[in-house]
């Protein structure tokens, strides 16, 4: 069967060059030209997946991208932006988006970064597991796709959860950026190594008991991150 992008653009040109790359690798392409339309094609197109413009007319790619999560919408989103500042590129991210990419683009490289997010969904169950996942106060279970930590279940995105489940399974070892984005993204180009730190950060601010002084999630320096069991304090008494 193949799969669905829907496509979000108000510039019919760029939406056009898009549906015709992607239908010639056997995709099946619905485009739609402002923010409001993307809830109704959800419904209708049912996408796997969604390319979606930042400066869009009605409701911009933030605000589809973060109405999208709030209704528990997991659908991967890569999101395209003509701006150069990295700002508003995390913050594409920080609504949501699992992947950004800058105007102009290669249609070949949105081609690869469509297919590594369906490979990744693909494999992951084959990578799950059924015995709960712990490290410290945190308990993983894969096959469930839940995380508590302290008892307490807390919310991942899918990528977040990817992510955290690729530390656990490497954990004590020095991870670079680019082992993360070749296993966590499967990117096997030169990705954007901020892609991994904006996440990293976004995992550390739910999984650690203090963001700036973290417990398991290490940053070493000039190289990447590395996941490690906290030491047990020693009461006294």
């Amino acid at each position: 069967m193949k799969k669905k992008i829907l496509v979000v653009d108000d510039e019919p040109s760029i939406s056009m060059l898009i549906e015709f790359n992607l239908k010639l690798v056997g995709f099946e392409v619905h485009c739609v030209f402002d923010g409001e339309a993307v809830f109704d094609a959800i419904q209708t197109f049912r996408p796997d997946l969604i390319v979606l413009d930042l400066m869009l007319p009605k409701m911009d790619g933030f605000q589809v991208c973060r109405k999208l999560r709030n209704q528990n919408n997991l659908v991967p989103i890569i999101m395209l932006t003509a701006m150069q500042d990295l700002t508003d590129k995390i913050a594409g991210l920080d609504n949501g988006a699992d992947d950004y990419m800058t105007k102009p683009f290669s249609p070949q490289e949105l081609i690869s970064r469509i297919q590594a997010i369906h490979r990744r969904i693909q494999t992951l169950p084959s990578i799950t597991e059924h015995a709960p996942i712990t490290i410290g106060q945190i308990a993983i279970k894969a096959d469930q796709r839940e995380v508590t930590v302290n008892g307490s279940p807390i919310e991942l995105t899918p990528k977040e959860f990817e992510l955290l489940l690729f530390l656990c399974k490497h954990r004590g070892k020095v991870l670079s950026r680019q082992q993360l984005l070749h296993g966590v993204w499967d990117y096997h180009f030169l990705g954007d190594t901020r892609i991994v730190d904006v996440h990293i950060s976004h995992l550390r601010d739910k999984i650690e008991h203090n963001a700036r002084n973290p417990e398991y999630i290490m940053t070493i320096r000039n190289v990447g991150y590395k996941l490690t069991e906290p030491a047990v304090k020693e009461s006294i008494g």
